[in-house]
């Protein structure tokens, strides 16, 4: 077993290296360019869509569930454990400098979230149930020429992506959500294991309606409560926030390791920074993995465009606000560099409760203690729908979806009442091979993607247009 371990663990470092962050990072910057910068240009639009009325209707086209949901169902997967967990892992091994590399790969993640969720609306399908199906596996079967490439290609990324719901979007979820619960609560694993199962079975049962619904309450509240939190915390400790973001900058590009101040003993070089904030950036956003497209797919909108906009201000939510208020917190609190009684660096989520506790006290760690768990159980939910439509892809029906259901519903008990040291390593490498068919797959239809969003662009000035024209209305009519 030690050396199963062993072997997936050095797997995991090959296949998470410098080449795959390297293609992450490379695609959105491709398609960036390659759409003309449109998604920087129209970030501020794609943030007005998300938060309009028209989001939460399904009165444009066709579809299962509303824009907004589908956005909230994709989030779900999405806002996890890596937000904060993984931030604070990635400043105390890249040093304070990661948190800016998180937002440089963010700003080309938008575009590559952007295409691959257009892409997957533009070659979605109706299943049996007459239910949209749709995400990268589609696209690639639909969309490439050579119809024999793009079935191996999606049936391979379909693969990975049932393998990845089982370890990544569900037993690693459950094993956080219960070691979180015993921590702060003493909760046996046992009990909040079977809460989970049966909470999850209740609500995963009722496909993407359910799921849906849950992730619409979940996410924004878990989200705005956390952020209200954490923006509390910065506030209470105000005075290290100078010092703090110029130690963040200042160790994002040193070429030489360097440190002192607020980072305790830590000391990082600009190549740490980069390595440790791309990685763990692209593990909470999964910008260019693939997994949100087949939420956006389900989303009923008139226009591929228009829902890519939409999904596209995940990686915006997930890493530009969700992230930062994590990083901040670390970096203006003090406890950035402190160790155990071991003399371990203290990180993860030891080290994010360690910073919201200076703030907000014991209730800033009960706080950090519920998002871990919300957030987790959440992503639990959103890669349940992402994966079963990867399985039926694989089986060509929708007839065996409920076996998924009940399967995956009871691997949540296992995963939180097991170690899973294997499985952390498995899924992650699931994941990352997950992305390699989803990446040729951009690139290869990115002139698709590029002409669609200029078309589009007509459709955006003219409701500009309008939107002025309403505003001076309004405007002239309080005259």
């Amino acid at each position: 077993m030690e050396m199963v371990a062993k072997a997936l663990e050095i797997v995991d470092g090959l296949v998470w290296g410098p080449a795959m962050l390297a293609l992450l990072v490379g695609t959105g910057v491709y398609l960036t360019f390659r759409l003309k910068f449109l998604t920087w240009r129209n970030l501020g639009y794609a943030l007005r869509s998300v938060l309009s009325k028209e989001a939460r209707a399904k009165g444009k086209g066709s579809g299962d569930i509303s824009p907004f949901s589908a956005l909230m169902t994709a989030l779900a997967a999405t806002i996890g454990t890596g937000n904060i967990v993984g931030v604070a892992t990635a400043m105390v091994s890249g040093g304070p400098g990661a948190l800016v590399w998180m937002w440089i790969s963010a700003c080309f993640g938008l575009t590559s979230k952007f295409t691959e969720c257009m892409l997957a609306v533009n070659f979605r399908e109706k299943n049996e149930r007459g239910e949209m199906s749709g995400g990268p596996m589609y696209t690639m079967k639909k969309g490439f020429r050579n119809k024999k490439t793009g079935a191996a290609l999606g049936t391979m990324f379909a693969f990975f992506a049932v393998l990845a719901s089982f370890g990544i979007g569900n037993m690693t979820q459950a094993n956080s959500i219960s070691d979180a619960v015993h921590t702060t609560f003493e909760i046996p694993a046992w009990i909040t294991g079977l809460v989970l199962t049966v909470l999850a079975l209740f609500i995963i049962i009722g496909g993407i309606q359910s799921i849906s619904k849950i992730s619409s309450i979940i996410v924004p509240f878990m989200a705005v409560l956390y952020v209200t939190a954490g923006l509390l915390v910065i506030l209470v400790n105000h005075k290290n926030l100078p010092t703090g973001m110029a130690m963040i900058f200042q160790m994002a590009f040193s070429v030489e390791a360097v440190g002192g101040g607020l980072c305790g003993s830590i000391t990082a070089s600009m190549m740490h920074a980069v390595h440790f904030g791309v990685a763990r950036g692209v593990f909470s956003n999964e910008a260019g993995m693939g997994s949100a497209a087949i939420s956006a797919a389900a989303a009923t909108t008139d226009s591929p465009v228009r829902q890519g906009y939409i999904n596209m201000t995940g990686t915006f939510w997930d890493t530009i606000v969700v992230c930062t208020v994590t990083g901040l917190c670390i970096a203006c609190s003090g406890v950035l560099g402190i160790t155990d009684g071991e003399g371990a660096y203290i990180k993860g989520a030891a080290l994010t409760i360690a910073a919201f506790r200076t703030g907000l006290g014991e209730t800033g760690a009960c706080l950090v203690t519920v998002g871990i768990v919300l957030f987790a159980f959440s992503t639990i939910l959103g890669w349940e729908y992402q994966g079963e439509k990867a399985f039926e892809y694989l089986l060509g029906t929708n007839k065996h979806t409920f076996i998924y259901r009940v399967l995956f519903c009871l691997l949540v008990y296992v995963g939180a009442t097991t170690a899973l040291d294997i499985v952390w390593n498995f899924s992650d490498i699931a994941n990352a091979l997950m992305a390699v068919p989803n990446l040729i797959c951009l690139l290869a239809l990115s002139k698709t993607a590029a002409d669609q969003t200029e078309q589009f662009q007509a459709v955006i000035k003219a409701e500009r247009k309008k939107g002025s024209e309403k505003k001076r209305f309004l405007q002239s009519g309080k005259k």
